[in-house]
């Protein structure tokens, strides 16, 4: 990147069905928080860039409403969308707008309100994020079970088990009870996952993420401008890598890992110097819980077709080797789609500030990622941040 560019304030609201808000006020519970965090206003604010998919919602140009309600009229909303890759597009666009020299500091803001639909017609709004023709239409296949086909490849090639996959959720759940804005604060066993109602084989109902509703939001400003404004606790994003893949996921040759993540994963470690050896902490992109085991994969943490081991052992929990979703990942917190990518980047710098809390975990180089899917792996982002 030609500047360099630190995440200065963040905000993040309740996820979870918010019937008592609209997607204006509820995308300004995050941008007040992220306001109040960083000590600045709307006059310091110079770009806004809002990351909403809005399928599902009444407002579906939500930018000009939600851009009015915060005040930011004249801030050149601009509006991004990446399915559930949104968030970590939105950034991705503010980041390389600072790095560029075009503006000093940019407001990003993730929202989405989904339940506004009954869950039937969310998940055939999801179906159609692939190749619709080909998926959707001829098959009627939804997003259970596209993440289905690749839980049943990687257990028929590498031997994973139900009960691999229930031990992401059971480690979701835990952490999340910590977290008071997270969708669901239950925990759960694996026999909770196992006897839960069967989505799509191998995925049940608890190996699946929940319809959120909610928003984030963060903060962005080049070096120059931190420096102007005596911020001296920065997280600096030192690389984000992108990658992409076919709509028609048959046409991708192998079911057990997501080709996008691992090119956006090798892009970001070159474009870092850091190796997944560094990384300390990771949020992954966890929408069900095979997804996880292979976000381990794909990033680098383990061989592929080991991502189980690391949670047998305990690596990704808190004090672990590398510790994972201690906020409750998607699968807990909640996947409102928009603020996913956002609220990825609100909890790194939340653990790298060390203001995390109970689910604080300890670092020695302050070395943290985030891994964003959109859609079944038709984009991915890779994050590096430091403090």
């Amino acid at each position: 990147m030609n500047r360099k560019v630190g995440i200065i304030g963040v905000g993040m609201s309740k996820f979870g069905k918010r019937n008592d808000v609209t997607v204006r006020e509820l995308s300004w519970e995050a941008v007040k928080e992220a306001f109040e965090d960083s000590g600045l206003t709307q006059r310091d604010v110079q770009l806004t860039v809002i990351g909403s998919t809005a399928y599902r919602g009444t407002e579906i140009y939500p930018a000009p409403p939600v851009s009015e309600y915060c005040d930011l009229i004249g801030k050149s909303p601009l509006r991004v969308e990446a399915a559930c890759a949104t968030g970590s597009s939105a950034i991705f666009t503010a980041v390389n707008t600072i790095a560029s020299g075009l503006v000093d500091l940019a407001l990003v803001i993730g929202v989405d309100k989904m339940t506004e639909v009954d869950t039937a017609t969310s998940l055939a709004i999801g179906g159609r994020g692939g190749n619709y023709y080909w998926e959707f239409q001829m098959y009627g296949t939804t997003f259970p079970t596209y993440y289905a086909l690749y839980a049943t490849r990687h257990m028929a090639l590498f031997g994973t088990k139900e009960e691999d996959m229930a031990l992401a959720a059971v480690k979701a759940h835990k952490y999340a009870s910590y977290n008071e804005k997270a969708h669901f604060r239950n925990r759960i066993t694996v026999e909770d996952v196992l006897k839960s109602r069967v989505i799509s084989w191998p995925i049940k109902l608890l190996d699946s993420s929940p319809i959120s509703d909610g928003a984030s939001a963060v903060i962005l400003a080049s070096e120059e401008k931190i420096r102007e404004l005596k911020i001296d606790t920065p997280i600096w994003i030192r690389a984000i890598g992108y990658g992409s893949d076919t709509s028609y996921i048959a046409a991708r040759g192998e079911w057990v890992g997501l080709n996008a993540a691992r090119e956006a994963a090798y892009m970001a470690y070159k474009m870092s110097g850091y190796s997944p050896q560094d990384v300390e902490y990771a949020t992954v992109h966890d929408c069900f819980t095979i997804a996880e085991i292979m976000a381990y994969e794909d990033l680098g943490f383990v061989e592929k077709g080991k991502g189980t081991s690391l949670l047998r052992e305990g690596q990704t929990e808190k004090g672990g080797k590398i510790a994972v979703n201690l906020f409750g990942g998607l699968k807990a917190k909640g996947h409102p789609l928009g603020a996913t990518g956002v609220a990825m980047a609100y909890e790194i710098t939340k653990q790298l500030r060390e203001e995390a809390g109970p689910v604080q975990h300890s670092f020695k180089k302050y070395v943290a990622l985030s891994h964003n899917v959109g859609g079944t792996g038709h984009y991915a982002f890779v994050s590096i941040y430091s403090r």
